[in-house]
């Protein structure tokens, strides 16, 4: 099932992020612009349910805030020297490790909010885009993560307290002085990580709630 980007209706505009119907029956709704947010959320929550979603989440209006937050989500920013080094390796993904990545990923995320199902078009993207990693240390797999220029896309640890070195070897990959992230709110344990690590939440990007 494909997003649909620009979802139009008389009472306004929003995005639909439907993917993951198949995977979890859920769906995520972003408004873009509306002069009347109820009705619009109406008519996005109704066509969400028609294609099997049990789920929605929405951001992007301030209407949104009497429905129950589900997560914000927030910019974090470190030094990249103020994260130091690992000895432990890092190996790109690729076409025949890109299914192990995935199901990884999909098992680790399935619980944190916002955290999209990936499939077989996301796994075609990171062979593409080549920023997908699996983290080892002495033929131990510790984690995997998704990296490029500044930004860390993903950390996710299969390995006890693997989390900062996970992070540091990730950070191997960046190019800029300053590392930045996303984390959602609701992901206490990752935050405690990133900030006994030394980042910073710089921003709130957006807040999410749930409308079905």
């Amino acid at each position: 099932m494909r997003d649909m980007p620009m979802f139009v209706t008389e009472y306004g505009v929003a995005s639909l992020f439907l993917r993951e119907i198949p995977y979890r029956s859920r769906a995520h709704i972003k408004i873009q612009s509306s002069q009347e947010p109820e009705k619009l959320l109406e008519e996005c929550v109704s066509f969400c349910r028609m294609c099997g979603a049990q789920w929605c989440d929405a951001a992007g209006h301030e209407y949104l805030e009497k429905y129950p937050l589900i997560t914000a989500l927030w910019a974090m920013q470190c030094p990249r020297e103020a994260l130091g080094e690992t000895d432990a390796c890092l190996f790109p993904v690729k076409e025949q490790t890109v299914q192990q990545w995935l199901d990884i990923y999909n098992e680790r995320m399935a619980d944190i909010p916002n955290a999209a199902y990936m499939d077989s078009r996301d796994g075609r993207e990171l062979l593409e885009s080549g920023d997908g990693y699996f983290v080892h240390r002495n033929g131990t797999l510790l984690g995997i993560g998704k990296a490029k220029d500044d930004f860390i896309d993903t950390v996710i640890a299969v390995q006890s307290g693997a989390g900062e070195t996970v992070v540091r070897a990730l950070c191997g990959v960046l190019t800029d002085e300053n590392v930045r992230l996303r984390v959602a709110s609701a992901n206490a344990r990752a935050i405690r990580l990133y900030e006994r690590l030394g980042f910073l939440k710089t921003a709130e990007l957006s807040r999410w709630y749930r409308v079905l």
